[in-house]
This record gives C-alpha cells, structure tokens and sequence, in this order.
C-alpha cells in the first residue's frame, strides 16, 4: 500500500523542522537529474536513460535494465574507453582527473572518474556539512575561522594520457576554491609534495606558525603528525602548539581504536566530527553531536541502492553476485548490513563501492560504516565483521587500559580446522595471553554465530603483538603511507603472504 506524500512549503517545512521532501522523492530526484545529464553518453544509449525518464517508475525501470558493476567490470565494459581518451562514455565530455584508489587489500590501482560535477557536488555538502556545526553545543565558534589542517595525498599528480591522477585528498586539494585559500594549510607548496616523510617534516616545521582550528585526515596519519609535533617542540600537548585547536573531522575508518591514543596528546578536549568521503563521492556526514551514526548525502549527487549483505547475495569471498536483491532507501531496515550501490555524477552506475553498512536510525537516515564486503572473516560460518573486531578490540584495550591504534586478522589453518589469527600494534607494555582471551569472549558476546563455531571448527585464536612502526613500515613498503591509506582489518590471499615474509625479514633483523 503505497503512502500519500504531502509537500509542504519550504517555509513552513523549515519552521515545523520537517523535511521539504521524503528521502524517497529526494533520491528520485537525483536519479532523475542523473538520467537526464548521461542520457546522450555512450552508457545513456545502451540502456536508454530516455525511456527510463518517461517511466511512471524510473527507478524501478533503472533496476530492471541497468546490470550492477563491481570496478573490473565497470572497467573492462565501460571505464577503460574514458582513460584511452574518449569522451561521452559513462558521463559527458571527457574524464580530465582520476582518483587512485587501490582500496585497502588489492595491488592493482584502481582509476575512479573524478568529474567538475562530482566534485561541485563534494563541495555543496562539505559547506552544508559546515553549517551543521552551529547545532552542536560548547562550540568555539571563533576556531572555525581559524587554520584547517588537511593532510591528504599530493597535489603534484601523476599525468597520463590527456588526464591526471593521483588521491582524492591530492585533487580536492589542488582544486580548493579561491575563498578557501586564506584557512587552507598546509598550503600548496607542501600540498605538492609526493613523499610523506617529506611532508610531514616540513608540516612540523611550520607547526608553531600556524593558528589551527580544524585538523581533517585519516587518524593514523593525523595522530603520527601531532606526536612528531609535540616530540619536535617538548610540549606535553598538542594544544601548547595549537591553542584554538577544536575540531577534527575523520573518516574511512572506525575512530574508536585510536582514540585513546589521540586523546593523550590534546591538552582540552575535541569535538570529533566522522565523514564519509570516499573516491566515488562524499556518502555521508555527522550533522550532530553524539550521534550514533552519519546522514547520508540524498539529495546531492548520488543515487543509492542497498544490497542486503547475506549468502543469498554474495559469495564466501565477498563477491557479489549477478543479480542481487538491490533496495532503495525507504525499504531498507534498521540493524541490517547492506552493500551500497552508487550511481554518481561521474559516471558510476550501480557500482558496487565494496563498503557495508548498517542504518542506526532509518527515519534519519543514519548508517554507520560495519566493514567492506570482502574484509570480513567467515571461514567456518562465523561471519565476523570489522564492526565486530572494531568494539572487541575497544572493549579490550579499555579493560586492559592500553592503546591498540592498529590490529588484523587473518584466518589460518589449525590440523583440519581453523583459528584466527590476530596480529596487534601496542606500544603499552601487555599481557598478549590476556589480550587475547579477552579479544576472544568479547567477541563471543558480539557475535553469536562465532560463539558457536568457537566451540566447533573455530579451534583456536592467535594474538601477536607489535610496535605500531611495524605496521607503518609495511604500509610504506606497499606505496600505501598517508593520504587516505588505511591499514586493512582482515589479511587474505597475496596481502597476508606479503605480511608474512615482511615480519620474517622484520625478525632476521631483530636477531642479528
């Protein structure tokens, strides 16, 4: 039974703090404004976006003639013609930037279509996300005129054939408008430069120069910086340097794993605001304090589809299959996983963007990141997601009062069984039996389908412990050190032979 929608004025809508329209018209919306930009492109032609706009239901029309893409396939069919030059392909004209994105666990770069339109869109939500910031409370205002410290990817990028490509992080930068450039820091100079250690010691030079309000990153590479900073000028907190410091806007990542760590080098507390901007797009953001989870971006410059995250779906390694049950966002679920599907504003359509999600608050539409599709362990049926090893590892370093800013698991043969096998950065001095067991019974208490198979084909878990440097140096080995690199959760095939014979040589080094 279909409900009766009433739009109301946007006056009135605004005075009564109501939305100016559902979530559904919204996303329609921008499935229509889609539709109508990439209906003359190569992609508009073969599925014939023309006839789905004269559709009674577009959307529906979208799902039944449109097939769903993983990047290879997007690549091979459609992708690769934009990158060797031509134009109208997926999206008008022709492809001038391209994000690198080699995710967390595959080698092979990845090229996202990085478009003027997509990246206008990143922007208008960037700017509304900032207007958000008024509803949060014991806020000083004046640190949002302040410096804003982005550490991200180089804007020097790479020039192929009639395109350029490099990190998100490095064209956002290189693209900042003309009205940001008075609060931008590190400013362009150091922005341009390609590698990190270079760059995070001239952002240290230039420290005490600046007056920051807003730090923006990935924790990890963030944390690394204000530790250097603080080593660098014998301060106890980072807040000796950067008085005004009051904000620090993160994603890609779940915070909670880092935070003790972080919070050891702040003089007064922060207000952490968590993002959701990935190469395809900017999802989603926090527009309130405390808020469990992030409002997705409906009616901007992505049409979204949820892919129920189950064995009906997707295979025991991940992969999606043919035709999956694809819902639209008034018919997903609360306490669910799903994959998303993004059909964006640069020529991704139905692309399965690897992420998995969990709606904390439909009637807001607010998700919370759980994992990616294929970092999940479920060697005997446990099904162990990020989420999972995230609050285990939290509850566990609470416990223990350490700070653990990186861990991964990999599954691992035991006889004709299996175990897990968890390799754990900590500085602090700890117990590794204690850790473990720990590690072990919160999970137990997460996740019931692992409590089972513990007491069945799951025989065993394993816990290493080491230097957080460890992680970063193999981080560095792989080309994958700052910007928007993150450390995978889960280790599988060739990454965790990698990881092997990387701590084998670690320890040959350390028994010389």
């Amino acid at each position: 039974m279909a409900l009766i929608e009433i739009s109301l004025p946007a006056s009135i809508a605004k005075a009564l703090r109501l939305p100016v329209k559902s979530p559904r018209r919204q996303q329609l919306k921008v499935l229509k404004k889609l539709l109508k930009k990439a209906r003359f492109t190569e992609f508009g032609q073969a599925y014939r976006f023309d006839e789905m706009l004269l559709s009674k239901n577009p959307a529906k029309k979208f799902q039944q003639n449109v097939p769903t893409y993983d990047y290879t396939k997007i690549h091979k069919d459609w992708w690769h013609r934009s990158l060797e030059g031509h134009s109208d392909i997926c999206w008008p004209g022709k492809i001038k930037y391209y994000a690198l994105s080699s995710g967390t666990s595959e080698s092979a770069s990845k090229y996202i279509p990085i478009t003027n339109d997509l990246l206008r869109g990143n922007r208008t939500v960037m700017v509304k996300q900032l207007f958000t910031l008024r509803t949060y409370h014991d806020i000083p205002v004046k640190s949002i005129g302040k410096g804003w410290l982005m550490i991200g990817g180089s804007t020097d990028l790479q020039k192929g054939p009639g395109y350029y490509a490099g990190d998100l992080s490095g064209i956002t930068a290189k693209k900042v408008p003309f009205w940001f450039t008075p609060f931008y820091k590190p400013g362009k100079k150091i922005a341009k430069t390609n590698d990190w250690s270079t760059k995070i010691e001239m952002v240290i030079e230039e420290a005490p120069k600046w007056d920051i309000g807003f730090v923006v990153g990935v924790p990890a590479w963030i944390q690394l910086c204000m530790e250097k900073i603080v080593e660098r000028y014998k301060v106890k907190t980072i807040h000796d340097i950067w008085p005004n410091l009051a904000f620090f806007v993160h994603g890609g990542v779940s915070f909670e794993p880092y935070k003790k760590g972080f919070e050891k080098l702040l003089g007064k507390p922060l207000t952490y605001i968590e993002t959701y901007l990935a190469s395809e797009g900017f999802i989603a953001y926090q527009d309130r304090q405390h808020a469990q989870g992030m409002k997705l971006v409906l009616n901007e410059h992505i049409f979204f589809e949820f892919v129920p995250f189950n064995d009906i779906n997707f295979d025991q390694e991940g992969n999606m299959v043919e035709n999956p049950e694809a819902l639209l966002i008034n018919e997903v679920e609360e306490g669910k996983d799903y994959a998303i599907l993004l059909s964006t504003a640069a020529g991704a359509w139905r692309y399965l963007i690897g992420d998995t999600v969990r709606f904390t608050d439909k009637d807001k539409c607010e998700i919370l990141i759980t994992g990616r599709t294929k970092h999940f362990l479920s060697l005997v049926g446990e099904h162990l997601s990020v989420d999972n090893m995230n609050k285990a590892v939290q509850l566990a370093s609470e416990e223990m009062n350490v700070c653990i800013p990186e861990f991964t698991v990999a599954g691992v043969p035991h006889g004709l069984f299996f175990a897990h096998h968890w390799y754990v950065a900590c500085d602090d001095h700890v117990d590794a039996n204690l850790l473990r067991d720990k590690i072990d019974e919160h999970l137990k208490e997460l996740n019931d389908d692992y409590a089972v198979e513990r007491n069945s084909a799951l025989k065993d878990v394993y816990v290493t412990v080491l230097p957080e440097s460890a992680f970063m140096d193999f981080m560095q080995t792989k080309g994958k050190i700052g910007g928007q690199h993150k450390f995978p959760r889960v280790m599988k095939g060739k990454m965790y032979e990698d990881w092997q014979k990387f701590l084998d040589v670690e320890l040959a080094k350390a028994n010389v």
